[in-house]
């Protein structure tokens, strides 16, 4: 099947109705169809992580979907995060731990932070850390990732107050990484 498709996704909050090539990934379709160039294109094979999007709330690698596939899904991508031009809470915790490094993998890496955060308002640092899994940064900032994560979480806390959290007992927290002591 060679020819184009008509389609309506939401993307952002805003319904668009396109034709696609029938065997274009929905990756395809966001940065040549629509112009929306944040979702990054790295390895093609849904190893990196840094095509992530949600689709209807869910992190999935947009090179592995095509694009006739998201027909009728509200699909958000980094470009949807920020409302009315304010950085999410997400969005600013990566500025303010100096997470972004060279910046390729961030906008993948905020997609699925911000899919956990979603489900697990106040995760552990494990919980970040498999929330993350299927995003790589080949700049090795993950200490500052999984800080920025953190941060956010805690940023929703303050505007929802909740029970202070301590590592569970029996938890060795010694050999967890401290970025104060020994920064990535």
């Amino acid at each position: 099947m060679t020819g184009r498709v008509p389609i309506r996704l939401d993307v952002n909050g805003r319904p668009r109705s396109i034709e696609v090539a029938a065997h274009h990934t929905l990756l395809d379709v966001l940065r040549e169809d629509l112009g929306l160039t944040g979702t990054k294109e790295c390895c093609l094979v849904g190893e990196c992580g840094s095509c992530t999007v949600l689709i209807d709330g869910r992190s999935v690698d947009s090179c592995l979907v095509l694009g006739v596939e998201a027909d009728g899904a509200a699909v958000t991508t980094v470009e949807g995060l920020a409302a009315d031009g304010a950085l999410s809470a997400v969005q600013q915790a990566f500025l303010d731990t100096g997470a972004a490094q060279c910046g390729f993998c961030i906008p993948g890496q905020v997609l699925s932070a911000h899919a956990l955060l979603a489900t697990s308002p106040h995760p552990s640092r494990e919980e970040v850390e498999e929330g993350l899994a299927g995003n790589l940064c080949r700049c090795a900032g993950y200490e500052q990732i999984i800080e920025a994560v953190l941060l956010a979480a805690d940023a929703g806390k303050k505007a929802r107050p909740a029970a202070p959290r301590s590592p569970a007992p029996g938890t060795d927290v010694a050999s967890r990484p401290d970025a104060e002591v020994a920064p990535q």
